[in-house]
C-alpha cells in the first residue's frame, strides 16, 4: 500500500530549492554584513553594531511572531504556507539588492539608509522563510521523510554556503576591477534574480498534507499559552538563540582574522599550489590576493566536508535519535573552534584542518535542528490536541533572528573594544594600519568567544526530553488520530 506521507525525490529537490535562495541572502548576512557596513559602506564600528543588534531585534521578536500568527491563520487554495513563498518572492530580490547597494549619501543618509533596506530585507526574509520553515512540517507527518526531507534542504543550505563563503570575495573583487562597492552591487543582482526564481520553483513543486481538522480551533492566546507550557520549545527556542550567535560571530570574523591575524605570506605559501591547479582548469578569478583566496579555500574545506557531515546525519538520527546525535555533534564541534585559540599566524595547515574537522562535526547536527522544531510542533499537536506548526517555528526563527543580531553585532563591537579602525573613520588617501590589539580581538572572535554559546547549548540539550523512544511514541500516536480526522 502506498505510504499518503511519502515524498517524492523530486518534491523534496524542489523543497530544498527555497533554502538554497534564502541563504543566499542569510550566509551573506552572515559572512559579510559587518565586513560590508564597515570596509565598504563606510560605517562606523559603534554604529553598525546598532544597525545590525536594534533592526535584528525588532524583526525577532516583531516581524517573526507577527508572519507566524498571520501563516497560522491564512487559508487557501494552495494551502497556508506556500501563498507566502510565492508573493514575497520578487520583493525580497529587490531588497537584498538595495540593502547591498551604495548610494552616495551624506553619512547621517548612509545610515538611515542602512537601516531602512535591512528592516525591510528582515521584514521580507521572516515572511518568505518563516512559512517556508513551517512547510517541513506539513509536508508530512512520517518522521524517516521528515529527517530525509532535511538532509535534502541542508545540503542546498550547504551550496548556498559553499558560493558566499568561498567564492564571493574574490568575485566581488574580479567583477568590481578592485572596486569592492561595485563588485557586491554586481553579484547581488545576479543573487537575487536566481533566489526569486529558486522560491517560484519551491512554490510551484510542493504540497501541503498534514491539515489541522475542520473542528481545530484556537486563539492566539491559546498557542501563546500552550507555547509557555511546552518545555521542548522552550530549550529549543533558546538553543537556536545560542547556535546562530556563534554562527554569526565567527562567520563574520573570519574576514577580519584572514586580514588582521593570518600571516599573509604563510598563507599564499600554503596556497599557491591550489591556486595554480584551479588556474589550470581556467577558474582564475581568485585573483593575487592571498587574503580573499585563502579565506574562499578556508571556507571551502568547512563547507564540503560539512556536506559530508549532513549525508550521514539522517541514518545516525534514525538510529540513535536527535537529540544525543545534535549533543555529540555539537559538543566535537566545538573543540576544533576552540582550538584556533592557541594557532599563531603562521598555523595556517592547523587552521584548515581545524576548519575542516569542525565543518564534518558541526555537518552532522546541520538537518537536524530544523527536524526537531517540527518534532516539536508534533509534541505539542500530542500534548494539546491542536497543531500550531508556524506559530512554533516563529519562536524558533525569533531565535535566529536573534542570534544572528546579537552575534553580528558584538563582531563590530568586540572589534571597536580591540581599536579596529573602520574605513569611515581613517584619514582619506591614508592606508589604514590596525592596532595590534585587533589581531587578538580577530583570534578570539573565531575561538574563545563563538565557543561559550555552542558549550551552553550542549547543556541545554541534557534537559531535551524528546529522545528516540519518544519520538517513536508521538509519531505512532499521531497517526492514529490523524487517521481519524480523515
Amino acid at each position: 500500500m502506498k505510504n499518503p506521507q511519502k515524498v517524492s525525490v523530486f518534491e523534496k529537490i524542489g523543497y530544498s530549492l527555497g533554502d538554497l535562495a534564502a541563504n543566499l541572502v542569510f550566509q551573506t548576512l552572515v559572512t559579510y554584513l559587518a565586513y560590508f557596513y564597515t570596509d565598504i559602506y563606510g560605517l562606523k564600528a559603534t554604529d553598525a553594531s546598532l544597525v545590525t543588534l536594534i533592526v535584528g531585534l525588532v524583526a525577532a521578536f516583531v516581524f517573526n511572531p507577527l508572519v507566524g500568527v498571520l501563516a497560522d491563520r491564512t487559508n487557501s487554495r494552495w494551502g497556508k504556507f506556500r501563498p507566502w513563498i510565492l508573493y514575497t518572492a520578487v520583493p525580497m530580490g529587490i531588497v537584498a539588492l538595495l540593502a547591498f547597494s551604495t548610494p552616495n549619501f551624506e553619512y547621517k543618509g548612509k545610515l538611515i539608509y542602512a537601516a531602512v533596506t535591512y528592516t525591510l530585507l528582515l521584514l521580507l526574509y521572516a515572511s518568505s522563510n518563516l512559512p517556508y520553515s513551517a512547510l517541513s512540517g506539513v509536508l508530512t507527518g512520517d518522521m524517516g521523510e521528515r529527517n530525509s526531507l532535511s538532509s535534502y534542504r541542508f545540503v542546498a543550505v550547504m551550496f548556498a554556503q559553499f558560493f558566499v563563503q568561498v567564492f564571493m570575495l574574490p568575485i566581488i573583487i574580479y567583477a568590481g576591477h578592485g572596486d569592492k562597492a561595485a563588485g557586491i552591487e554586481s553579484v547581488m543582482t545576479w543573487m537575487a534574480i536566481t533566489g526569486t526564481i529558486l522560491l517560484l520553483i519551491t512554490f510551484l513543486s510542493t504540497r501541503e498534507r498534514i491539515v489541522p481538522s475542520p473542528e481545530q480551533k484556537s486563539s492566539i492566546k491559546d498557542d501563546l499559552s500552550d507555547l509557555s507550557k511546552n518545555k521542548p520549545w522552550l530549550i529549543m527556542l533558546t538553543l537556536t538563540i545560542l547556535v546562530f550567535i556563534t554562527l554569526a560571530m565567527k562567520g563574520g570574523s573570519y574576514v577580519y582574522y584572514f586580514y588582521n591575524f593570518v600571516d599573509q605570506a604563510a598563507l599564499a605559501k600554503f596556497i599557491s599550489p591550489v591556486i595554480a591547479t584551479l588556474n589550470g582548469f581556467g577558474i582564475n578569478f581568485f585573483g593575487s590576493d592571498p587574503v580573499s583566496a585563502g579565506l574562499g579555500l578556508f571556507n571551502a574545506g568547512g563547507i564540503i566536508f560539512q556536506i559530508v557531515g549532513i549525508s550521514l546525519s539522517k541514518k545516525l538520527a534514525d538510529k540513535y535519535g536527535k537529540r544525543d546525535v545534535f549533543r555529540y555533534g555539537l559538543l566535537v564541534s566545538t573543540l576544533f573552534i576552540l582550538l584556533f585559540f592557541f594557532f599563531n599566524p603562521s598555523n595556517v595547515f592547523l587552521m584548515f584542518g581545524s576548519q575542516i574537522l569542525h565543518g564534518f562535526f558541526y555537518g552532522i547536527t546541520v538537518p537536524i535542528l530544523w527536524a526537531m522544531i517540527a518534532d516539536v510542533a508534533d509534541f505539542s499537536e500530542w500534548k494539546t490536541n491542536r497543531r500550531a506548526t508556524a506559530i512554533i517555528f516563529s519562536a524558533m526563527m525569533v531565535g535566529l533572528k536573534a542570534g544572528l543580531s546579537i552575534g553580528s553585532a558584538l563582531v563590530t563591537w568586540i572589534l571597536g573594544l580591540y581599536g579596529y579602525i573602520a574605513k569611515e573613520s581613517a584619514v582619506a588617501g591614508q592606508e589604514i594600519i590596525q592596532p595590534h590589539s585587533v589581531s587578538e580581538g580577530a583570534r578570539l572572535l573565531v575561538s574563545i568567544y563563538p565557543s561559550i554559546p555552542f558549550l551552553i547549548g550542549v547543556g541545554l540539550l541534557f534537559f531535551y526530553v524528546i529522545d528516540k523512544k519518544m519520538e517513536v511514541k508521538i509519531e505512532e500516536d499521531l497517526k492514529i488520530r490523524r487517521k481519524g480526522n480523515i
